[in-house]
């Protein structure tokens, strides 16, 4: 109870730290949404190469976009945790009775919860451009929790680099190393069937494209629910490892205080 209740203490903090920011706010909010624009409007034709299960490349696109934009705010959610390390925020709750594994869980949740409010923001306005959920309120709660399950899978992973590193500049490179390439080596933009065998077979051992196939999965006809269920459970195993990775690395930087 006490790490729960000192996690969720320490998540409004880095909440209200946010707030204090509004144009983060902002972007994080129109973001996605010029993303699923921009991009359904880029490649809307490219359906007729066939192997998309939909005539409209938005409806492929929606549930993608979701889990896109939760990876990619994972990636950089270390940032946080090196803003408080170079701060001495870190260090001055380690003078106090705080639980030490709610000061890493904080910030996996602020980044979970982050993602969670954008999928929503993205699927209201995938809607609002004509994008229909086969699945309904079911559809809506595996996407937010897909996004959720990627976004902490990866930030774990950021955290775990960000407590070994410690640097900002090292943090960026190891963002934009991960990034693109799983991006591009998913079904993020494009069918399986209109990739080359091996980005296929690379696919298949890409958490990204885990979310991105159980997300899909519900938004076109034909649901095979358990796809869905097997990639959510690929995804939750990933975020119990990520997550006690970035727990011992927290342990290894207080042993070096």
């Amino acid at each position: 109870m006490n790490v729960a209740r000192h996690t969720w203490f320490m998540t409004v903090r880095q909440a209200r730290n946010l707030m204090r920011e509004p144009i983060w706010i902002v972007l994080l909010l129109v973001q996605p949404m010029v993303w699923l624009v921009l991009y359904g409007q880029l490649f809307k034709n490219v359906t007729r190469l066939g192997g998309f299960g939909t005539g409209s490349y938005i409806t492929f696109l929606a549930p993608a976009i979701v889990v896109m934009n939760a990876f990619f705010g994972a990636t950089w959610s270390g940032m946080s945790m090196i803003n408080d390390l170079d701060h001495k925020v870190v260090e001055r709750f380690l003078a106090t009775p705080a639980s030490r594994l709610s000061l890493v869980l904080s910030q996996i949740v602020r980044t979970a919860l982050t993602a969670a409010i954008q999928a929503v923001v993205i699927l209201l306005v995938a809607l609002a451009l004509g994008v229909h959920i086969h699945t309904g309120v079911f559809g809506w709660i595996v996407i937010i929790v897909a996004a959720i399950l990627v976004n902490s899978a990866f930030a774990g992973i950021s955290q775990a680099i960000a407590l070994l590193t410690r640097r900002e500049a090292t943090m960026i490179a190891v963002a934009n190393f991960i990034g693109l390439p799983l991006l591009f080596l998913s079904t993020t933009m494009i069918a399986r069937a209109q990739m080359p065998g091996w980005m296929q077979t690379a696919a298949r051992f890409n958490p990204v494209d885990w979310g991105v196939r159980a997300s899909r999965e519900v938004v076109l006809p034909g649901t095979a629910w358990s796809t869905v269920g097997y990639h959510l459970l690929l995804l939750l195993a990933l975020t119990a490892l990520t997550s006690a990775w970035a727990t011992y690395s927290f342990r290894s930087y207080q042993r070096s205080l």
